[in-house]
């Protein structure tokens, strides 16, 4: 191979190093865009919800201890009615009907709260689930960007490295046929001969 072809075959390589890796920080700067989009969209989405949960939380204590509370109070009106019952049967249908969906009522008060507190749970673990990908997705970004940095350093230094090469062999070849011209002196011909020995 001849020394024209070799640089050219050098050449092409670095424009095709070079060209690879401008592809690559192309396509990096495409996915951390994206991620970066998707963070600004889960972001706002996340910091509204949290504060809605948290306010949620307490709320949905005070309904569960209500219901609690109420799951006694209505033995207690069975109890008051049956001595109503007594004492006034001329009214008693009438209550029996209360007292029935007065325990209708407390019943789908429980399912409804338990069903709150499901979709509530529910939520919060789908938000955390999200930010969880996120969180990863602008690592596993981060990262990338970071090895192809390394790569494009790689890939620049290595031309450099041997174009340096060649030129201290070019000035070596240049000061060795310089000094050739001239005779050397005697001392240069001692150190000469002490250098092989």
């Amino acid at each position: 191979m001849t020394e024209d072809t070799f640089r050219i075959v050098v050449a092409a390589a670095v424009a095709l190093a070079c060209l690879a890796c401008l592809v690559q920080a192309v396509a990096m700067l495409a996915f951390y865009r994206t991620a970066k989009r998707m963070q600004q969209k889960v972001g706002p989405l996340a910091d509204r919800a949290e504060p809605v949960i948290e306010k949620l939380g307490p709320m949905i204590d005070n309904i569960a201890l209500a219901a609690k509370k109420v799951g006694p109070a209505a033995d207690q009106v069975e109890s008051v009615l049956a001595t109503t019952n007594r004492i006034m049967e001329e009214t008693r249908p009438r209550i029996s009907e209360l007292s029935v969906e007065a325990v209708e009522i407390v019943r789908s008060g429980r399912q409804q709260v338990e069903r709150i507190g499901e979709l509530l749970q529910d939520a919060g673990d789908r938000a955390r689930t999200r930010l969880e990908q996120i969180d990863q997705a602008v690592d596993n970004t981060v990262e990338q960007v970071g090895q192809v940095g390394d790569a494009m350093k790689r890939a620049v230094l290595r031309p450099v490295r041997e174009v340096n090469g060649l030129a201290a062999g070019i000035s070596a070849a240049v000061s060795t046929l310089v000094h050739r011209s001239r005779k050397p002196s005697v001392d240069q011909a001692t150190q000469d001969e002490e250098m092989f020995i």
